[in-house]
C-alpha cells in the first residue's frame, strides 16, 4: 500500500526463475487471470534485463498484454551493469523488434536501482498516472 492510497503487486517472474516447469506454468495462469481480474489495474511494469537481447518470453509476454488491452510500460532494468552506449543499444533493439508487431511503442524507462538511474522518470510517470486515473474515477 503507497501512501494510504493506491497498491502497487509484484508478481512473480516468470523468465528465469530456478523453478519447475509446472511450477511456472502455475505462475503463468496465476499472473495472467490476476492481470484480466484486476477492474483498479492502471498500468503493469514489465521489467527487462537491458543486458540482455530482446528474449521470446518478454515479447510474448508483451504482446499478450496487447491483445487483452492491458496497460502497460516497460522498464528496463540494471543498467549499470553495462555501458551507458551498450544499454541504449540493447533498449534500441528492443524497440525495433517491438515495432516489428507494434505501431506505437508504451513509454519505456531504462533504470539502475543501484544508481537510481530512470528513478525520477519512472516515479512521475506513476504520479501522473495516478493523477489521470484520479480524476476519472
Amino acid at each position: 500500500l503507497i501512501n494510504k492510497n493506491w497498491y502497487i503487486a509484484d508478481l512473480p517472474g516468470y523468465g528465469f526463475a530456478k523453478v519447475s516447469k509446472k511450477s511456472k506454468a502455475q505462475w503463468d495462469r496465476m499472473i495472467r487471470e490476476y492481470l484480466l481480474k484486476r477492474e483498479s489495474l492502471i498500468n503493469v511494469f514489465v521489467l527487462v534485463d537491458t543486458r540482455l537481447e530482446p528474449q521470446e518470453i518478454d515479447l510474448s509476454f508483451i504482446n499478450w498484454l496487447g491483445t487483452k488491452e492491458i496497460p502497460f510500460s516497460i522498464v528496463f532494468t540494471k543498467a549499470d551493469k553495462i555501458t551507458k552506449s551498450k544499454a541504449l543499444k540493447q533498449t534500441d533493439t528492443f524497440k525495433k523488434e517491438m515495432l516489428k508487431t507494434w505501431a506505437a511503442l508504451p513509454p519505456l524507462f531504462i533504470t539502475s536501482s543501484e544508481k537510481k538511474t530512470g528513478r525520477e522518470e519512472l516515479l512521475t510517470f506513476i504520479e501522473d498516472v495516478n493523477k489521470t486515473w484520479s480524476k476519472e474515477s
